[in-house]
């Protein structure tokens, strides 16, 4: 597996537990690499209330754990208005509505490349269709 490949793995397993916990508004930003970025992705979305916002840091703080994955940095738990957790390749940040209009990483990294979800998943589903048919496609047109 390619860091790459690891890499969207682990923003993935980050987007589900703010799903999980009803996260809304779900975007993933892919910074540029000259852009001066510290990380390569940003995984921004909000909650509707502090115990929500806390919610979500702690199911995706659970979940990257299960899987060897610690958080470098955590900042703003408490306060649960702009969260935000540092796993130094991406980072996740989970902000209360009005922290997220005040603050608009989207508009802040607006050279960055926006991600839906399902989008960055698929990915790696798209090229290998790309590539060619599966082996069991292949079969199943043998014997056809």
């Amino acid at each position: 597996m390619t860091k790459a490949t690891a890499l969207k793995r682990q923003v993935n397993e980050a987007i589900l537990a703010c799903q999980d916990k009803k996260a809304e508004q779900v975007t993933i930003l892919e910074l540029e690499k000259d852009s001066g970025a510290f990380t390569d992705y940003f995984v921004v979305c909000s909650g509707t209330n502090p115990r929500q916002v806390q919610a979500i840091a702690d199911a995706v703080d659970e979940r990257l754990e299960a899987l060897g994955i610690r958080t470098a940095h955590k900042e703003g738990y408490k306060q649960a208005e702009w969260v935000l957790l540092d796993y130094v390749d991406f980072v996740v940040h989970i902000f209360s509505e009005t922290a997220r209009q005040y603050y608009d990483l989207e508009r802040l990294w607006k050279s960055a490349t926006k991600w839906e979800p399902a989008e960055l998943v698929a990915e790696p589903k798209r090229r290998r269709a790309a590539a060619g048919p599966s082996t069991a496609t292949a079969r199943k047109k043998k014997r056809a």
